[in-house]
This record gives C-alpha cells, structure tokens and sequence, in this order.
C-alpha cells in the first residue's frame, strides 16, 4: 500500500466517524450533540494536518533528496501527485465511503480554473478568508434544494514547494507567492439535517 493510499485511508476512516455528527457519533453514548461548526473545525484539523504532512514530509522531503518530483501529470510519470491533486484524490476516495461530507480547494487565483469560486457564498467566503486568514468563514447555504452547512478555512503555503510550484505555473495568474502566504482555501460541506 502506498505512502498516499495510506494517508487517504486515514483520512476517509475520520471522515465516516465524524459523518455522523448529531445526537452521537458513529451511534456511540453521547453527552450531546456536537455543534456542526464543531465538526467542521475537526475536519478541518484533519484535512490540514494530512495535507501538511504529505507535502513537508513526503513531496519537499523526497525533492529535496533526490529520490522522486512530484508532477500534475503524476500517473504518467511514475512521479508524487502534487499536494492540491493528493487532497482531490482523497477527497474522491472519502465520496466511497458514503459520507455527504465534501471537501476542496478554492481560490480567488486558481491554477486550475475549475478551482474557482462556485458561487457569491465562495466568493464572499474567499475574500473574508484572505483578508482575515486565522478566521474560517462559516454560513450555510442551499444547493439543489439541499440545505448545506459550509466552512472555508484559510491554505497556507506551508513549504517551498507550494510557493515555487505556484509561482513557477505558467497558468498561474499570481507569481509572487511566500512562505506562509494565503494560496486560497479549504471548503468543506456538510448537509444540514431535516
């Protein structure tokens, strides 16, 4: 099993525990219910502590040595997925597990143009996040008829890697990235019980 496999396996295994936020979790005895924004902050926590590692102690460390580059075109290459495509990839591997919980990365200056805001909530979110990066911003909002609770939490350059990658794409509409600069965000939904 790969280092990436691994690392996403952990992260879909706390997302089915913390999927079932409510009167308890995963039906264990409860005080209470857990506030949704409560969940968030824990997802959050796991998302960044996964994505952090991945990135300073897997991609910087093996460039760093010499041993293996991290590529978008990761599959072809026989080469790391880039930080941004191991977050998607676990994010679709937590989809399997049955969890209405989504997460992914969005920015006011996408390199991937998909990874733009979506709607005026993730554009509002954005700009509050970027102005404000220790504040996550929360709201819920409605899609599809669907009523979701959404937060989206601060992404930080957390290693060289991320700053030279940014700045080195040429589809990368801002160039003059630093260490611990705000890249965009981490939007994560979860739908609103009935």
């Amino acid at each position: 099993m790969s280092i990436t496999q691994r690392l996403a396996g952990g992260l879909v295994a706390a997302l089915a525990l913390l999927g079932g936020w409510g009167p308890s979790f995963a039906g264990a005895p409860s005080a209470g219910s857990v506030p949704v924004e409560a969940v968030m902050d824990y997802l959050h926590s796991v998302l960044e502590a996964n994505r952090t590692f991945y990135t300073v102690h897997v991609v910087e460390r093996m460039q760093r040595r010499g041993v293996i580059e991290s590529s978008e075109k990761w599959r072809e290459l026989s080469a790391l997925p880039l930080p941004a495509q191991f977050f998607q990839e676990a994010s679709s591997l937590a989809t399997l597990t049955g969890s209405a919980v989504r997460y992914r990365l969005i920015s006011l200056n996408p390199i991937n143009k998909q990874s733009g805001p979506h709607s005026d909530f993730e554009r509002k979110a954005l700009e509050a996040v970027m102005a404000h990066p220790e504040q996550p911003y929360k709201g819920q909002v409605t899609e599809g008829g669907v009523r979701y609770f959404q937060a989206l939490y601060a992404d930080l350059a957390v290693s060289p890697v991320c700053v030279s990658c940014h700045n080195a794409d040429p589809r990368s509409p801002k160039r003059d990235y630093k260490l611990r600069d705000v890249l965009g965000a981490v939007l994560i939904s979860i739908p609103m019980p009935e």
